[in-house]
Order: C-alpha cells, then structure tokens, then sequence
C-alpha cells in the first residue's frame, strides 16, 4: 500500500507524470510521459504512435531493489520493439530474471497496437489468446520529453531541480539529454528523512521517445532502460499479423 500511495502522491502533487495535455484548438496534442514505475508489473519506456519515424531495437532493463539486510538484487531482461510508419506498434513483453542467474528469460506476451483502426492486441503466448482492446492514442498527438521547471512543491513538500544536460548521441541518433532530482521534505510521507527521486533520460526528437532511461525512487529502486541494436529502417509487415494459431477475443465492449 504504501508504495501505491508514494507512486500517486509524487504524480498528483508533483506533475511527476504528465500524461497529455491540449493546447490552443489548432494544434495537435501534446503528450509527455515518463519511465519506469512498480505498480503491479514493472513498467517500461513509453513508445508513442509518432508517424513517419519506423524502427526497430532491443530493450535492455534493469531493476536493482534494496535488500532488507543490506545490499541489493538485480533483475533484468531484453526485449524487441518496432514500429513501422503508420505508427503501428509490435512489442514483446519478456520475465524479467536475476541477473547473471542460471534463470533464463522468455516471452509471455507480445502487443500490437494500431492507431489508425485504435486496436491493441495483447496476446499470451501460453494460451495463445489475444485480448483486442481499444487503443487511444494517435499519430496526431505532439510527443515531447517529460520535463518539469525547478522550484518549490506544493504545501511546503520539497523542492524540484531540472538540470538540461544538453545534446549528445545515442545508438547513432541526436537526444538530449535531461535529470529531474525531486526531494520531499520528511514527514510528508510518514518519512523521518527526506525521500529523493532521480530521473535522467536521453531523449530523441527523431523517434519520439527516450533511447536510455535511468529512475531512481525510495519505492521501486533504481530502474534503467537502455536501446541498442537500433535500425531506423522499415520493419517487416509480419510483425503487425496475428500468428494463425492465436484465438482473439474482443474485449472493447467491457
């Protein structure tokens, strides 16, 4: 529970995860998302629907959490995403394992999302079932960084410094490079010390989205997501077809 409530105290109160937001009626939507989170199952980098910008990659992740005793446990895995220029989405969802551990890794799920029919397939590769949802987003909205202004929190919480890194290169590609440090003052929380979260992300105008990821938080540990073997060239249509031994089940009516 309490994990729960630190995760949508910093999002209420502190803007940390600013999800969309219109401006003036002529422009498209904007949307900043950040990384990372431990609600349920970890979650990831954000992977928008952008057009005209296809690749493909591999997803590197790591979670290092805090022993009770001391010291500290990794789990990591790999995964494959792509998007074609339509802004159609394949990715693959992969356990995460300890790291190093004899532990291997494997595919659960895969998910396939489509803007322009707003489908979104999550399919379990155990009982080859594909759950079809609606998708929301669209190729329309404006993908930015997720990024804040220094300054004090509301009520006297703490305080929040944003520091621009400036630009570098990731994987071949131009991002730029920011850090959120974001300090809540004790007893805000029911903590007798000040809690600190640490975010620095690279981000790239090119895909849209952020190429190498870092989260440190007092509830999840430290998270950090890294691509690599990136191409920006067309993937293969096979990747947006449901194998033929997949059941789907329409789940939009619920």
């Amino acid at each position: 529970m309490r994990v729960r409530l630190f995760a949508v105290f910093l999002a209420s109160a502190f803007a940390l995860v600013p999800v969309g937001h219109a401006q003036a009626d002529a422009q498209p939507p904007v949307v900043r998302m950040t990384d990372g989170g431990g609600n349920g199952r970890m979650e990831s980098i954000f992977v928008p629907p952008k057009a005209g910008a296809p690749f493909s990659l591999t997803l590197a992740t790591e979670w290092t959490r805090p022993l009770g005793s001391g010291g500290t446990y990794t789990l990591a895995n790999e995964r494959h995403i792509v998007r074609d220029s339509n802004g159609r989405i394949y990715q693959e969802r992969w356990i995460l394992v300890p790291k190093g551990g004899k532990i291997k890794s494997w595919m659960d799920v895969f998910q396939i999302t489509d803007p322009e029919l707003h489908t979104w397939f999550n399919c379990i590769t155990r009982t080859k079932v594909c759950d079809l949802y609606a998708y929301h987003r669209t190729t329309a909205e404006k993908f930015e960084p997720a990024i804040g202004t220094s300054g004090p929190l509301p009520d006297g919480s703490g305080f929040r410094q944003h520091e621009d890194l400036g630009i570098g290169s990731t994987e071949g590609l131009e991002t730029h490079g920011y850090r959120e440090t974001t300090t809540i003052n004790a007893g805000v929380m029911g903590n007798d010390q000040a809690m600190v979260v640490m975010r620095e992300f690279w981000f790239s105008p090119q895909l849209g989205f952020n190429l190498k990821s870092t989260v440190s938080s007092p509830d999840t540990g430290t998270q950090v997501f890294t691509v690599k073997d990136l191409t920006t060239s067309e993937p293969e249509p096979h990747f947006f077809e449901i194998p033929g031994d997949y059941k789907v089940v329409d789940r939009r009516s619920q």
